[in-house]
């Protein structure tokens, strides 16, 4: 029975094989045949604009695809470029910032290793440009051996003002452009002397300038540093500069003339001061030499705003015996 099925399996296999080398015979002899070969190419030439325009679609929807990856990545890629940009130009600002308080910084030891006071270098921490007042605090106080009344200068030997609130760890600071400042100032090409005011437009006035003092636009104005022979002198050194004549008022008839100086330091901006720790203004001490408001005289007192004296003490009446 067995070998009954496998003669059968074995006849089919046959038939099958017989039948499959028959259909390749017959295609080939086909595909020789001229006639097919034309209607084979004229299939075929039929079909290529199908062919073309199914390949175009399909080339058109692999760059669509391709696109839409390439834009992903690049919007990928400008994200990150951005942020390293912003991260570039943080850190530029960071450096520029760096640089330009290490420049001011070597500006202010300059001048501090060429003073010959004892100063304290002090930052800017706060500051009052008010309608009424020009003050700024700095980060430095008694701590650090700052007075009241101690003298204050900007970069470039300018005077900025005086001490006037002392604490620990700061102080406020009168600038000279505050109304309440007076200064006696010097023109440094003629000596001619004069009171230099303080205004909150910033450009300071030189009142009280003796007519036949000759003045000029452009002239350097310093401070006058007067001393008395009786050991009184002015509460600011002499030759630290207050500004620059830009304007001149004379009067015929008057016995006075006024300038107008704008100031050398742009106080408005300051960020760094010296505090000079060891200058000594006004009078001497009480016990060695007292003074009056109310003496007059050579070598008796200061010009007027820049005159630091003790009030001139009471008098008192002389008692009168009841009748």
């Amino acid at each position: 029975m067995s070998s009954l099925l496998a003669s059968r399996t074995a006849r089919r296999r046959s038939i099958v094989f017989i039948a499959l080398i028959a259909t390749t015979l017959v295609m080939m002899a086909f595909s020789s045949n001229p006639l097919v070969r034309e209607f084979q190419g004229a299939v075929g030439y039929a079909i290529r604009p199908i062919q073309g325009a199914v390949d175009s679609v399909a080339t058109g929807i692999s760059g669509i695809f391709q696109s839409v990856s390439d834009i992903e990545r690049l919007n990928t890629d400008n994200t990150a470029l951005r942020r390293e940009n912003e991260r570039l130009k943080s850190e530029n600002l960071r450096l520029l910032e760096a640089q330009r308080e290490n420049e001011l910084l070597t500006g202010v030891l300059q001048l501090q290793n060429g003073f010959h006071y004892k100063t304290a270098a002090a930052e800017v921490i706060a500051r009052e440009s008010s309608e009424f007042r020009r003050l700024v605090t700095i980060s430095k106080g008694s701590d650090d051996g700052i007075e009241l009344g101690d003298v204050v200068i900007a970069e470039g030997g300018a005077l900025a003002g005086r001490v006037t609130e002392v604490g620990p760890n700061y102080a406020n600071v009168v600038l000279i452009t505050d109304q309440s400042s007076t200064v006696i100032g010097l023109v440094q090409s003629s000596g001619a002397i004069g009171k230099v005011i303080g205004q909150l437009g910033g450009t300071l006035i030189m009142a009280d300038i003796d007519s036949t003092d000759t003045i000029e636009l452009g002239d350097e104005v310093v401070t006058a540093g007067i001393e008395l022979a009786s050991g009184i002198r002015s509460p600011y050194p002499k030759g630290l500069l207050l500004g620059q004549i830009v304007d001149i008022r004379r009067d015929a008839n008057s016995v006075v003339q006024t300038a107008f100086l704008q100031p050398t330091a742009n106080l408005e901006k300051v960020e760094y001061l010296l505090v000079v720790l060891d200058y000594v203004g006004g009078l001497p001490p009480a016990d060695e030499q007292p003074i009056d408001c109310s003496i007059t005289g050579p070598g008796g007192a200061l010009p007027g705003g820049e005159q630091p004296c003790i009030e001139p003490s009471p008098s008192v009446a002389p008692s009168v015996p009841a009748p």
